[in-house]
């Protein structure tokens, strides 16, 4: 007859590693994640693999007496993991067959052993080995225990019981279309969704399918957007293209926000002024809908709009204390009168942009003024449409003196575009420009002048000049303007030599230096190949001259 298995092959047999192999714990952990019945079925096995054990274990204490443990032989033990009692009982027949055969295994007694007893360190082993067997099955119990706690986990975890505080962190980074999707997930999202703190800022951006390729606001989203939300809303932006349509759409909505207080508004034309096509009493009625509900109005864009000066007086009159941008180029019902009534009242004003016919002695004192905060940011077009036709003003030089008294630091942008013959009451005497843009061709004449009446001057952008060289009139820039950090010339020409000593003269302190290539010309010291190490040397870094695009 086959020999049985012997107690430790069987519990080894039925120990953790060979049973719960590789597949079956990634079955598992499978299961606990999804949450499915699959974690169920493996606790069942877990369960059966205890049977097992103890089936095992039953076997193994019916083992025949003649048998002998590998681990026993040396001490001539027959006794089974049955008991000390069932082994006494059958020593008898254990002797007798040994003596039958004529062949005695059995080594010397040790004093004190008892006839077919094992040996002390014997007993530890075997009670070892019972330990090990006690430890697999405890050992298999609780990892079964610790599945289905992690099981029950999985079930009751429920992402909707996330802190709403924390969704809403997250829901921040998220655009608009994700935070809808991400809404759908349970009822808990969706409250967050509508959290205010999501709709404190939004930007409408309304354009026409049939004349502009950029994504508008759907419909749908901005009726829910009023309906639900418009108390919500506190930095307001406007995109429009150029149609008179999206023009429209935008003063229907913004005619619906009674109910907000709005901190920044801004309406951007993304092409061509199309506010300008609506009628003025169409658009001044939506913009004093927001001026009365609005009392903490802190910055306001209109450029290229209808405003007109009853409209900034409900301005100034409901947020004269909280404003402090405005912005409102190209505002041709603007008086220098109505600019001044806001100057006057809007003490905490620090940035301002307008036209330059709306700039007067008045308004640089107004802004000057012992009330007024100091003024950080002051931007000025100066633009002509038709040669001859418009009339400049000459502002005076006191009045620029008092300003930059009382503004030291402030930014003087001015932005120019005007022909070659419109220049002359300009750069008389000395105004703290710090930043000159010339959009179209100037003389070299003015900017001889520039060098010599903008010592603040901090960057010049010169589009076009001629084909008069201006050598001399970039050195005098460079020797009178101690601040200037960044140049731009487009279709100019100036001398490799001259534009060397130039580079050489100001240093490192010009972080922009952008000259298309077709600007310089070389000469009898320098070549094209030899400005760019020239330059770059006295730069202190690597500089390349701007190349016209081939195609």
């Amino acid at each position: 007859s086959a020999r049985p298995r012997a107690p430790d092959a069987i519990l080894e047999s039925l120990s953790g590693p060979r049973r719960w192999g590789p597949t079956r714990w990634s079955r598992l952990a499978e299961g606990v994640f999804r949450g499915d019945k699959g974690s169920r079925k493996e606790d069942a096995g877990s369960a059966g693999l205890r049977r097992e054990a103890s089936s095992g274990a039953a076997r193994a204490a019916k083992v025949e007496p003649g048998w002998r443990s590998p681990r026993n032989q040396s001490l001539g033990c027959g006794r089974s993991v049955a008991g000390r009692g069932g082994g006494r009982a059958k020593r008898g027949s254990r002797g007798a067959s040994c003596e039958s055969r004529g062949t005695s295994r059995r080594r010397p007694r040790s004093p004190g052993w008892c006839v077919g007893e094992a040996a002390p360190g014997s007993r530890m082993k075997r009670g070892g080995r019972d330990s090990d067997r006690n430890s697999s099955e405890e050992g298999t119990a609780e990892k079964s225990k610790k599945l289905r706690t992690t099981n029950e986990h999985s079930q009751t975890c429920d992402w909707g019981n996330l802190l709403q505080d924390i969704i809403l962190q997250v829901f921040k980074y998220l655009p608009l279309l994700d935070r809808a999707h991400a809404s759908q997930v349970c009822r808990s999202w969706n409250q967050v969704f509508h959290m205010p703190d999501l709709w404190r800022c939004f930007e409408f951006e309304l354009n026409q399918p049939a004349t502009s390729y950029l994504k508008a606001t759907h419909p749908e989203l901005i009726k829910q957007i009023i309906k639900r939300h418009s108390n919500h809303l506190q930095y307001v932006s406007f995109k429009v293209d150029s149609s008179k349509e999206s023009a429209e759409a935008a003063c229907d909505i913004l005619s619906q926000l009674v109910n907000c207080s709005l901190k920044t508004l801004g309406l951007i034309s993304t092409a061509r002024p199309s506010f300008m096509d609506l009628p003025k009493s169409h658009f001044i009625s939506a913009l004093t809908v927001v001026f009365v509900n609005s009392k903490s109005l802190s910055s306001l864009k209109i450029d290229d709009t209808p405003v007109d000066d009853p409209s900034l007086k409900v301005l100034v009159a409901n947020n004269s204390d909280t404003l402090k941008l405005l912005k409102m180029s190209s505002c041709p019902h603007v008086s220098p009168a109505g600019i001044l009534c806001v100057a006057d009242q809007c003490h905490g004003l620090r940035e301002l942009a307008l036209n330059y016919h709306l700039l007067s002695d008045e308004l640089l004192l107004a802004l000057s003024s012992e009330k007024h905060v100091r003024l950080e940011h002051l931007r000025i077009d100066v633009v002509s449409e038709n040669p001859g036709q418009t009339h400049f003003h000459t502002i005076q030089k006191s009045s620029w003196d008092a300003f930059i008294r009382h503004s030291p630091k402030v930014n003087l942008v001015m932005y120019f575009f005007l022909y070659e013959e419109e220049f002359d009451p300009f750069f008389r005497y000395e105004i703290p420009a710090t930043h000159l843009y010339f959009g179209r061709s100037v003389s070299k004449d003015v900017l001889g002048r520039v060098g010599m009446t903008c010592p603040r001057l901090v960057e010049l952008v010169v589009c076009a000049n001629g084909l008069r060289p201006l050598d001399e009139e970039l050195i005098r820039i460079a020797e009178r303007c101690k601040n200037l950090s960044a140049i731009g010339l487009g279709e100019c020409e100036v001398s490799c030599s001259a534009f060397v000593e130039f580079v050489k003269m100001c240093g490192g302190r010009l972080s922009q230096l952008s000259i298309m290539e077709e600007v310089l010309i070389p000469d009898q010291k320098y070549s094209l190949e030899q400005i760019h190490w020239e330059v770059s040397k006295h730069l202190g870094r690597v500089w390349f001259p701007d190349m016209m695009p081939t195609w």
